[in-house]
């Protein structure tokens, strides 16, 4: 379970969440361009700091500012599929979801078992050599999301992870996309703008509106 309840001052808007998220579950977040989303999902991984407050997963504090806790990103046990997906565009499939392991000083032969596995399951074995530049929108997606479940992570965010397709591609993606996540049964918030997206992949929704919770429910309902 991930549990949330952070302050954080910003350029428009103080940010001020408290948020859980159940084991197994999804939820959605979406509102305005500028509203807070990515930035919540960046206070949790570990990119930036909350001013003040708590984030606890599974009851291990990531962040706690009366405690003086605030755990490196690497240590926080969280998958992460950026927006614009964040490969290495120089290296290859293959070696972009290695990047963690090797980043954990895993060793290579366990190393190229478990890539060997993700990749297949992911439909990219074959490609395994090809930079990630030269890849497809789809097969982008698919690196970047394998590269975050590699290292079997506690919680999944994700960024707007369809956007960068077209509309034919994001109907088959959505699919494959919930079942994935549904296979790893861990905590998940996928940030969106798309409705599409909420009712097809969402347990549960959050509006939120200048930092602050405007509205949390089922996924139908928001």
């Amino acid at each position: 379970m991930l549990e949330i309840d952070i302050e954080k001052s910003l350029r428009d808007f103080d940010l001020q969440l408290r948020l859980d998220v159940y084991q197994g579950q999804t939820l959605m977040l979406v509102g305005d361009n500028g509203c807070g989303k990515t930035t919540l999902l960046n206070l949790i991984a570990g990119l930036d700091r909350p001013d003040r407050g708590r984030i606890a997963l599974d009851g291990r504090p990531l962040f706690d500012s009366d405690l003086g806790i605030d755990l490196p990103p690497e240590a926080r046990g969280v998958g992460y599929v950026f927006q614009s997906y964040a490969l290495f565009p120089h290296m290859s499939v293959y070696d972009n979801v290695a990047f963690g392991l090797r980043a954990r000083k895993m060793p290579e032969e366990d190393i190229d078992r478990r890539v060997k596995r993700h990749l297949k399951e992911a439909g990219l074995w074959e490609i395994r050599r090809a930079k990630a530049a030269d890849v497809s929108g789809g097969q982008k997606q698919r690196v970047a999301l394998a590269r975050a479940l590699i290292i079997e992570p506690k919680l999944l965010l994700l960024d707007e992870p369809l956007c960068a397709l077209d509309v034919r591609r994001q109907a088959a993606m959505r699919s494959e996309l919930r079942e994935t996540i549904r296979a790893c049964g861990v905590p998940c918030i996928i940030v969106t703008h798309d409705l599409r997206d909420v009712i097809s992949m969402g347990d549960n929704a959050c509006l939120l509106e200048r930092g602050r919770v405007a509205m949390r429910g089922r996924a139908e309902d928001v």
